[in-house]
């Protein structure tokens, strides 16, 4: 099993840059591809990015690419998502996600695949 727990959420005005960043407990962070998924009231979680357990081939969601940027480091069992270029219609709570590959440049979009889940951090972004 890991634990996830998000940091780096708060409150920016729009064009400016947040980093969050996932920490994950355990000894097997390298065996979970990653991703990060956000949600707003009334809304399902949405895809933001995703990144395998090399750390290859990141993907991510047509509303934040060339914004976004996922990147992990597992001898610091953490994954980030650096965002850049921020609009208000990027406040939502923001989650980080691990599930385990055999694929070690698999990368997994779909919320139901992952199974374990971050608390999640709120980013507001000002007009």
């Amino acid at each position: 099993q890991v634990q996830l727990v998000e940091t780096g959420g708060g409150l920016v005005q729009a064009g400016g840059s947040l980093r969050l960043s996932c920490a994950a407990s355990g000894r097997t962070f390298s065996s979970y591809a990653m991703g990060w998924f956000r949600q707003t009231p009334g809304k399902e979680r949405e895809f933001v990015a995703a990144i395998s357990r090399s750390g290859r081939g990141p993907f991510y969601a047509d509303s934040v690419s060339g914004r976004f940027t996922i990147s992990r480091d597992n001898a610091k069992n953490t994954v980030y998502l650096q965002m850049s270029s921020l609009k208000p219609e990027d406040t939502a709570v923001y989650y980080c996600a691990a599930v385990a590959r055999d694929s070690s440049i698999a990368v997994v979009t779909t919320a139901r695949t992952y199974n374990y889940w971050g608390q999640g951090t709120q980013v507001t972004v000002s007009s």
